[in-house]
């Protein structure tokens, strides 16, 4: 079998290594090891679409408890490397499981002058990861996969939109989690907010104890009163946040840690308001949602001179070249520029749907509301356009249903929801109410559609830990709102349907 899957025939591929795993744990290039695994085969492959291409892909077949069914997965931030975690999930699940590192490795940083792997990232690699990984599958078991599912989150929510838009025949059902399908003008915004923290450098940073105190402010004024719980530390509809940043105490002869000097003001309001073209007033993208700001990705990295730069504005290089320089970024000429050469293959703005759902495709959407890296206004704008391309909701949801999760941070953490059935560890067993996956699996091998998801809060955001509550969550525009009884347990909840919109979305022109 391995001389078969070496000389199995991937157009612009080339299989490079067949490793058979059977004593149940696998060593990472890094030295670590995951353990609990199945017996699988991994199968590793170079794609070349294109001369210029260097896509890595990776594909894991359980040898003896295999399903049928085949599993794509997604990558996060600038990719450059196989995501692991992911490839394991699907095989203890039973799936043939693939992944790719996007074509820009080593580093997304590096692909200064590479249009063609610019492309890879932005959605070539993942069609073409799914359509060799499905070679490999009908020569390893002689028949193809019966169902294709594709889950990711962040980066892989881009990819997950990125093959409903494109791609609409790859996968029979589809988890799109904080999708940075909106992806120049996401960057756009950590450009914005880094700005606007750094317009003398370390005159406006700010210090963790000031984020937290930032964040505890806004959560204090509004806990409870937007459907939440009394004694909630997240909110759980931010849209019904009114916060005044002028209610943050001045400290700038005082208490740093219990307040903001003026000019940290400032920039905070400018964050809060959102990136805009200087010329035109017109809105770039939407902004840093309240009460997400001292969760991870928030302020204190979208401030941090040295992180900041390296993990997030790797696009801007690519157009502007190595020595590009924030401080000098014009938010209406040189973004026109990004975008004539980016938008094009990197942003999934486009809401129509209709070939996946002629296919029979199935969509799940899901973010958190406190999350700072990927806002969750930014997907709620997105699933309003494709309900307006379908004509109404009802519409959309007979194949694409988004749900909103309370407290949840970038693709988990949080203070809030933090799990609903894709993390590392099965502390809650599978069911299509438990799980997002499961849910999705039975909206489309069973025609039954997800009315509610009940999440979890792991203690500490450690499953090992035990679970610290529970509550339910609904398909979007209904929300769960406290009704009486113990706040941790999911029958203190009832789905309520809250305002459409809501957020503030950017101008027709930055759609693209």
């Amino acid at each position: 079998m391995e001389d078969i899957l070496k000389d199995v025939h991937i157009e612009g591929g080339t299989v490079t290594n067949v490793q058979f795993v059977t004593d149940g744990c696998f060593t990472l290039p890094d030295g670590r090891i995951i353990s609990d695994l199945p017996a699988f085969c991994r199968v590793v492959v170079n794609l070349k679409p294109t001369p210029q291409s260097d896509i890595n892909i990776e594909v894991w077949l359980p040898q003896e408890i295999w399903n049928g069914k085949f599993l794509g997965t997604g990558n996060g931030g600038g990719a450059g490397f196989i995501n692991y975690t992911p490839l394991a999930f699907g095989i203890r699940r039973g799936y043939a499981t693939a992944n790719t590192d996007l074509g820009t490795s080593p580093n997304a940083n590096t692909l200064i002058g590479q249009p063609e792997r610019w492309a890879d990232f932005g959605h070539r690699a993942t069609h073409e990861m799914t359509v060799a990984a499905k070679e490999i599958i009908q020569v390893f078991y002689e028949r193809s996969a019966s169902y294709s599912y594709f889950i990711g989150c962040s980066t892989g929510g881009q990819q997950a939109l990125m093959e409903a838009q494109r791609y609409p025949s790859d996968y029979n059902g589809i988890i799109a989690g904080a999708p940075a399908n909106n992806r120049t003008h996401l960057h756009t915004g950590f450009l914005w907010n880094y700005k606007a923290m750094n317009p003398t450098p370390g005159r406006t940073i700010l210090t963790k104890e000031q984020i937290d105190f930032i964040t505890h402010t806004v959560v204090r004024q509004y806990q409870g009163k937007d459907g939440g719980a009394p004694g909630d530390n997240f909110l759980t509809d931010p849209r019904k946040c009114n916060f005044d940043p002028d209610t943050i105490p001045n400290c700038n002869g005082g208490d740093y840690n219990n307040g903001l000097t003026s000019e940290q003001l400032s920039a905070l309001k400018q964050i809060y308001a959102g990136p805009t073209n200087p010329r035109t007033g017109e809105r770039i993208y939407t902004p840093l949602p309240y009460g997400s700001e001292n969760c991870a990705g928030g302020l204190e990295l979208q401030q941090d001179p040295e992180k900041l730069p390296q993990s997030l504005l790797y696009m801007f290089k690519w157009v502007f070249g190595a020595d590009f320089d924030y401080t000098r970024f014009d938010f209406d000429r040189d973004l026109d520029t990004l975008n004539e050469i980016l938008a094009p293959i990197l942003n999934a703005n486009n809401p129509d749907l209709n070939e996946m759902k002629k296919f029979g495709g199935k969509i799940l959407m899901y973010t958190g509301l406190s999350d700072p890296l990927v806002p969750y206004q930014d997907a709620l704008h997105y699933y309003e356009r494709v309900i307006q391309d379908q004509g109404g909701l009802a519409q959309t949801q007979e194949f694409f249903r988004f749900f909103l999760v309370p407290g949840m941070g970038h693709c988990g953490g949080g203070p809030g929801l933090n799990d609903i059935g894709l993390g590392v560890f099965q502390s809650v067993v599978p069911s299509s109410e438990h799980d997002v996956f499961t849910a999705l699996v039975e909206w489309v091998e069973h025609g039954i559609a997800p009315d509610k998801i009940i999440a979890t809060a792991f203690k500490d955001n450690f499953a090992p830990n035990g679970i610290s509550f529970q509550r339910p969550i609904y398909p979007y525009p209904k929300l769960p709102e406290y009704v009486s009884g113990d706040p941790n347990l999911p029958s203190s909840y009832q789905g309520v349907d809250h305002e459409r919109g809501g957020v503030l979305t950017p101008a027709e022109r930055y759609l693209v």
